[in-house]
């Protein structure tokens, strides 16, 4: 986390398997550390907070170790976004840091469910209406930044109710389908998108879009942006 970030470091919070057996392929793993390490709301400075809270917007830093669990590669718990006032569900955007992430995205009946890998510098966009669960598929750690409104909360219960994510990331790269999502397609995949005109590109950090409203405000007002999910969830994603 320290070679990533330089300003004030609130105490992590620490996911720990106790609150991940019901999303594992096999709920009865165990292990004996921390399976991956949140630091959320961060600022550099005083005027940085201050621009982002006016702004309705969180920046976060997720650390996920290099861990298998009982074959299984680590992961976050996932979950859905609620829904804004104009009856949106909330978006959010992903930077990775270090390492590999595996962003595997979803509906919340699972009739599509997408793969976006990224690796450093990449950018990945959840688009309004998609759950997701990020997988280390790496053995690095995955350090990776996000940019999120502060009006929504995370909805952790439909994949907590269906045991996971519509598909387990094995060690090795092997999908395997969870019984409990029976009528579940086969995973499409998708590079990372870029956005030049909200400032959204590959060599601009997430954190450098702070003082820039016009490129965080698709995450409070998706509604007024639709033209920017497009390529995530359309034509760009090819089936592998």
């Amino acid at each position: 986390m320290d070679s990533y970030w330089d300003g004030p470091k609130p105490e992590a919070q620490a996911r720990t398997i106790e609150e991940m057996r019901d999303v594992l392929a096999d709920p009865g793993c165990t292990s004996d550390q921390p399976l991956y390490f949140m630091y959320r709301d961060l600022a550099r400075s005083d005027d940085d907070r201050r621009w982002l809270h006016e702004h309705h917007v969180r920046y976060d830093i997720t650390v996920i170790p290099s861990l298998t669990l009982c074959g299984e590669y680590v992961k976050t718990k996932g979950h859905y976004h609620t829904v804004n006032p104009a009856g949106v569900l909330y978006p959010e955007i992903y930077e990775v840091l270090a390492g590999t992430g595996h962003y595997l995205l979803q509906t919340e009946d699972a009739g599509d469910v997408v793969m976006i890998v990224g690796s450093v510098g990449d950018k990945i966009l959840i688009p309004p209406g998609y759950g997701h669960v990020t997988i280390n598929p790496a053995g690095v750690d995955l350090v990776m930044a996000n940019l999120v409104s502060t009006e929504f909360s995370s909805n952790y219960a439909p994949y907590a109710e269906r045991r996971g994510a519509a598909y387990y990331e094995m060690e090795g790269g092997a999908l395997v389908k969870n019984p409990r999502y029976p009528d579940a397609p086969p995973v499409r995949y998708c590079d990372p998108v870029e956005v030049p005109e909200l400032g959204i590109e590959k060599e601009v950090g997430l954190y450098d879009l702070i003082g820039r409203p016009r490129a965080v405000a698709f995450l409070n007002h998706p509604e007024q942006f639709m033209e920017i999910f497009a390529d995530v969830t359309g034509g760009c994603l090819l089936m592998r």
